[in-house]
């Protein structure tokens, strides 16, 4: 007896779709990289020194060169005081190094640095690579939650509809009378307990309706289709119907919500940071960044502003181009 291949899944066909497509491979390098530069950064070997004070406060990059208003003052922590002038307490510093003092005299700083550095000397390329690792978990496990609501409210509401469509539909008109700036800093009022985690539950805890909106009407529409009615003919469970069978076909819609909301999200980070319900004291993001960045444009600082800016942007494009190329390449009608 002849045996004949097996034909390829969803996903692989999906796959070999993407291939062929330049800019959606360009754009997975892209996001690729930002994945393993946040998991150097949670590691600790990318950026745990981000706190040291490498260079002088606002040292600019260095391929504008140094100002002279940096030079004024970057004098190395030896250098004695300046010609003609007497000071008080130079006997008592010089003995205190004798005795083993000098350990708590602060190393010099550069007078500039390659990406510049912040008001209080931090490396800005350093700050925003360790920013990133927040605004990413942020952006990414918040969306992840909301699609993972949606999804699944959605899909119970229009496969069951009746009473379970009812009862979801009363929670989703709840949740959208409510402005939702109104609705996130209530849940983060309730909470109140800051950090990481909490921004996502708030986000994640939001965000569900848009996903469910559009996963409702797709398991609407889908469940009286034919293939959805030969599973049913074999006995498969409704669970089997709702995610094994109906799920593949309109993944597309929740991976194009997917992209929507981590952008949102980062943007929801800067306002949370912004309003105080953000990130603690102490933990760095891009939306913090941002907030400190507005009080530096007054000064004429930019580098900071520009290092977070840049990296929020060179991955929401290349994520939404790519979860953009998913979607087609995961569309039935497409292939």
């Amino acid at each position: 007896m002849r045996n004949h291949p097996s034909s390829p899944g969803l996903w692989a066909l999906a796959w070999k779709r993407l291939r062929g497509d330049r800019v959606a491979m360009v754009a997975l390098a892209v996001v690729a990289l930002f994945l393993a530069m946040l998991a150097l950064s949670s590691a600790g070997l990318v950026a745990a020194d981000w706190e040291k004070e490498a260079g002088v406060n606002y040292a600019p990059p260095s391929f504008i060169g140094a100002q002279e208003s940096f030079l004024a003052g970057s004098a190395g922590p030896d250098a004695g005081p300046p010609p003609n002038e007497f000071d008080p307490l130079a006997e008592d510093i010089a003995q205190l190094r004798g005795q083993g003092g000098a350990a708590l005299v602060p190393e010099p700083r550069r007078e500039t640095l390659p990406f510049g550095a912040d008001k209080w000397g931090h490396d800005v390329i350093k700050k925003t690579i360790k920013g990133g690792e927040t605004s990413i978990v942020v952006g990414l496990v918040a969306a992840l939650l909301a699609v993972s609501l949606g999804t699944v409210f959605g899909a119970l509401s229009g496969y069951f509809g009746g009473v379970v469509d009812d009862v979801f539909n009363w929670f989703y008109s709840i949740f959208t009378s409510i402005p939702s700036i109104l609705m996130i800093l209530t849940v983060a009022a309730v909470l109140q307990q800051r950090g990481v985690m909490t921004i996502v539950l708030i986000l994640g805890l939001t965000g569900w309706t848009g996903p469910y909106r559009l996963m409702r009407a797709e398991y609407m529409k889908h469940k009286a289709r034919e293939y959805v009615m030969a599973a049913d003919a074999i006995g498969a469970s409704h669970l089997r119907k709702m995610f094994s069978h109906i799920f593949p076909n309109v993944s597309h819609v929740a991976l194009v919500q997917m992209s929507i909301l981590v952008v949102g999200f980062i943007k929801a980070e800067v306002i949370l940071s912004f309003l105080g319900f953000g990130v603690p004291v102490g933990v760095v993001s891009w939306g913090s960044m941002l907030n400190e960045a507005q009080n530096e444009l007054i000064l004429g600082k930019w580098w900071q502003l520009t290092a977070a800016a840049t990296a929020m942007a060179l991955l929401v494009t290349a994520f939404s181009l790519f979860t953009d190329a998913l979607r087609d390449a995961l569309d039935p009608k497409l292939k």
